[in-house]
């Protein structure tokens, strides 16, 4: 077996298959040497400042690709002055290499108007202001939103959010004013559903209940009912509620009067209504402090010994005699009178508090 390996033939077969793959390697580094120009480097050159044109006709002079991009925009330089240079100015880089170039645009950037619809006022400016968008004209119209942006307009036209625009260009802005009030109710008996729908948004009253006789969705159906009633006087932003059929209003007689009968309650006006009066208002009298009266100290009387009078003698005093008359004699009979005796005077009692 080791005689068959060092045959000629097979030596032969090994240094053709060297010679062969020698040549590929040789080969292959020759196309890439051709092709990326290796050991070949040139300098970027230094566009730094320079307006674009000049520097595409000197990146072109020197064999460089190039590439534009702008940059963002800076008044305190020329429009389309370069800015930045990649590679930097200097760098060795192969021929052909593509150098990319950063140029100051001629203006601001369009800004994306933001979605402020719906929104309180003060907080749409400040959304609007800080991407660079000016608050010009500020109308108020009618609407139950008050205080909050309808829309906007640029130029005459209605804004849609997303849309592009200058930098510091100047918007107008529409506000609600909130609803109004006392205002007619529009008829819509006789109408289809589908111009109701429009009529009542139009006077800037709400969509209520719609109620079909079918129990149906068609938007065709004629009007037969409304409440409230037509040209009754409501707030904007209320309500109204419909009823709709396919039969006109006078072959649905039944049911308006059914229907009227809970939504139309007659007032009696024959009894007088309670007129409310404001009550009036009188300042209470001045409240007037009484100085306090301090109570009189008690007084301990000191005690004192009780002096004794003497009692005087007194002399017996003789009452004269009554005379009394009796029925049973008709005779008068003088009572005897008696002297009594002469008492002494009891000391008094003196009391010590």
């Amino acid at each position: 077996m080791l005689k068959s390996l060092f045959h000629w033939k097979v030596l032969v077969n090994v240094l053709v298959a060297l010679a062969v793959f020698t040549g590929l390697v040789w080969l292959t580094f020759r196309w890439l040497e051709m092709h990326t120009n290796h050991g070949k480097e040139i300098a970027v050159p230094n566009v730094m400042n320079k307006s674009v044109h000049d520097a595409i006709k000197i990146l072109d002079d020197s064999g460089l690709d190039y590439e534009v991009d702008s940059f963002k925009y800076d008044p305190k330089f020329r429009p389309f002055q370069v800015l930045q240079i990649y590679p930097s100015a200097g760098s060795r880089v192969k021929d052909g290499r593509t150098i990319i170039l950063k140029v100051n645009p001629r203006t601001y950037a369009k800004v994306s108007v933001p979605d402020v619809l719906d929104r309180y006022k003060g907080l749409a400016f400040r959304q609007l202001e800080q991407v660079g968008l000016k608050v010009g004209d500020t109308l108020f119209e009618p609407s139950i939103q008050r205080d909050a942006v309808i829309r906007m307009t640029y130029n005459g036209t209605t804004l849609k959010p997303g849309a592009l625009l200058p930098r510091f260009s100047t918007i107008g802005i529409v506000i609600g004013a909130g609803p109004k009030r006392n205002i007619s109710v529009p008829n819509l008996v006789g109408l289809t559903v589908q111009q109701a729908k429009a009529i009542i948004l139009q006077n800037l009253f709400e969509v209520g209940l719609v109620e079909h006789e079918d129990g149906g969705t068609d938007d065709s159906d004629i009007i037969y009912y409304q409440d409230p009633a037509p040209f009754d006087v409501r707030d904007q932003g209320m309500q109204i509620d419909i009823w709709a059929s396919k039969k006109t209003p006078a072959e649905m007689g039944g049911k308006i009067a059914q229907l009227n009968s809970i939504y139309r309650i007659s007032v009696d006006n024959s009894t007088p209504e309670n007129v409310y009066e404001e009550p009036i208002y009188t300042e209470p009298a001045p409240r007037i402090s009484e100085p306090k009266v301090e109570a009189p100290k008690k007084e301990i009387p000191k005690a004192e010994t009780p002096k004794q009078e003497v009692p005087k003698a007194t002399t017996a005093v003789t009452q004269k005699p009554k005379v009394t008359s009796t029925t049973a004699n008709n005779t008068t009979t003088p009572k005897a009178t008696t002297t009594k005796p002469t008492e002494k005077p009891k000391p008094k009692k003196v009391v010590v508090e």
